[in-house]
């Protein structure tokens, strides 16, 4: 049982930590980013989302080229459908206000569709993602939990490409409520309605353009920062116009059609919207981006982030890996002395990830 258990702990811990050999390489950015569990596994999840190492973008674009061509050809009296556009077609011609017309017009608009997608699909040349999942708690379940979220995100992400070429927002309200608690079907996050409403796991999604843009979303997690290497702080963010939404599967739309089959702490007006995404660009050659999990800083110390700050600013000339690790260096440290007053309960497991322009 207990080599079972160890074969688990080894098994999550791969799936849950970075690969250094995904690093994405951008124009005027350097990133790195890490993870320590509190264990031998933990419940942080921190991933590169490299989309040209990840997925074959130029096969991607040359098969909408081929649909948006293939689209707008008829097709020959009595054969099988090629495509869902033919099929819908078809059925268009069981209709009795059918046209010729109609159909064309179907046809066309279908063919554009998919000469956006490959549109969207070139930009991911010079896009990367990052994502940061925090379950509540560490060890085995947390890690399980995390791999949930991770597993969720990326079958969504296959489904995304195929359908907009870009990561949208309904992709976002699509993983929040696979997410969400069931009335009727086991959740998959294993919330009970007899819990404690707190944030069984909090994402961070966000995607860097070359020389400093980053776009993101927030479920619950703590907000990032950003190091100014000119003023050798970290900079006030209009925070007023960063949305924050709870933690995953907590709140399902008022206007989702399934919004009764779920528990939901609270109901949010609307779905996600482009407006609800958070930008933040990093201005000035050595500004920094500092992303984050509470087990390093939970974003309302104010002392704490002033101590991560002096760190920042030493090593504000280093690389984004030597920053990173200075910074996990410094929360590893603060773990000694939990120990030693006996609050080992306060540990958590740590992330940090670093982008800085360069």
């Amino acid at each position: 049982m207990d080599a079972a258990i160890s074969t688990l702990d080894e098994y999550l811990r791969k799936r849950l930590m970075p690969v250094e050999g995904a690093i994405p390489q951008l124009e005027g950015i350097e990133m790195y980013g890490n993870s320590i569990p509190v264990g031998t596994v933990g419940g942080d999840l921190f991933e590169y989302i490299n989309f040209q190492q990840r997925y074959n973008i130029d096969a991607r674009i040359a098969n909408a080229h081929r649909l948006a061509r293939e689209y707008l050809r008829p097709l020959p009296e009595r054969a099988a459908p090629r495509n869902e556009v033919d099929a819908h077609v078809q059925w268009l011609a069981s209709r009795p206000d059918y046209s010729r017309e109609d159909a064309m017009q179907y046809r066309k608009a279908k063919s554009s569709e998919q000469l956006r997608i490959a549109e969207n699909l070139e930009e991911l040349h010079t896009t990367a993602g990052v994502l940061l999942v925090d379950a509540q708690g560490h060890g085995v379940i947390a890690a399980k939990i995390a791999s949930t979220v991770h597993d969720t995100f990326h079958a969504f992400m296959l489904a995304e490409l195929d359908q907009k070429g870009q990561v949208t927002t309904e992709f976002f309200d699509k993983v929040n409520l696979r997410l969400a608690q069931s009335v009727t079907a086991k959740n998959a996050l294993g919330k009970s309605t007899a819990n404690s409403p707190r944030e069984l796991a909090t994402m961070l999604y966000g995607e860097v353009r070359p020389y400093g843009g980053f776009r993101f979303v927030n479920f619950g997690h703590p907000p990032p920062l950003v190091f100014s290497a000119k003023y050798e702080r970290f900079m006030e963010i209009d925070k007023l116009h960063m949305v924050q939404f709870l933690g995953l599967g907590l709140e399902i739309p008022e206007d989702h059609p399934d919004r009764n089959r779920y528990v939901s702490m609270k109901l949010r007006k609307r779905r996600i919207e482009p407006s609800d995404l958070a930008h933040i660009t990093l201005m000035g050659r050595g500004d920094i981006l500092f992303l984050h999990t509470d087990g390093v800083y939970d974003g309302m110390d104010e002392e704490e982030q002033a101590r991560i700050e002096q760190i920042v600013k030493q090593n504000k000339n280093q690389s984004a890996k030597e920053i990173c690790n200075a910074i996990l260096g410094y929360a590893v440290q603060a773990d000694r002395h939990l120990r030693q007053i006996n609050e080992s309960d306060r540990i958590d497991d740590k992330t940090v990830f670093i982008i800085k322009r360069v």
